[in-house]
């Protein structure tokens, strides 16, 4: 688990319990029962963090590889609805991946990811760019026109240098990749405390 947050962070034992919501969420949506034979109850998540507001994503890999993620970067629903909801989107709804099976679920690993709300980064160039990112603590959303795009934190795993990182998210917005270097992006950042599953 990380941990980059700095609103009211969950605990372990939290965290823990919303990747079982979103893997039963799935399990449950598929017509089976998933591989958890404990049962969340409601009373597991009475807990007042949960009904908290808060940007989520919902992220699947099978084999270290995506398999799907979605979320949603504002806090327009509750830590239970929006996992829940992103949990299917995410299994179900992602256009990059077919639909997951119920195999495919077996083998999946599960991450959620609870979001800050994000804030503008004002820069004045490609340059003061690449000084104000903190690699391995922002998520960065970049936008233009009607162009955006999101990379959450974890994604600096793959893509350390902030050039590299910048270049794949221009791309992802369907921007040349050296878009960031010329000071017209709107730009903003997030952190997140993220989760995934003890298998």
């Amino acid at each position: 688990m990380g941990a980059t947050q700095t609103s009211k962070n969950l605990t372990e034992e939290q965290g823990q319990l919303l990747v079982r919501l979103a893997r039963e969420t799935i399990a449950a949506r598929l017509g089976g029962f998933g591989s958890d034979r404990n049962k969340i109850s409601a009373d597991d998540l009475a807990a007042q963090i949960f009904k908290e507001k808060r940007g989520t994503f919902v992220t699947l890999k099978i084999n270290k590889q995506l398999r799907g993620c979605m979320g949603c970067l504002t806090p327009s629903e509750t830590l239970l609805e929006g996992i829940q909801r992103n949990a299917i989107n995410s299994a179900l709804n992602d256009p990059r991946f077919p639909s997951i099976t119920e195999p495919e679920l077996e083998q999946a690993e599960i991450e959620i990811s609870i979001l800050t709300n994000p804030r503008k980064l004002e820069y004045t160039d490609g340059d003061d760019l690449l000084k104000k990112l903190r690699p391995n603590i922002d998520g960065v959303i970049i936008s233009k026109g009607a162009c955006r795009a999101t990379f959450l934190p974890q994604v600096w795993e793959q893509l350390p240098r902030t050039e590299d990182f910048l270049a794949h998210l221009c791309r992802k917005a369907c921007l040349v990749p050296d878009e960031w270097q010329r000071g017209q992006l709107e730009v903003s950042t997030y952190q997140v405390q993220y989760f995934h599953e003890n298998r």
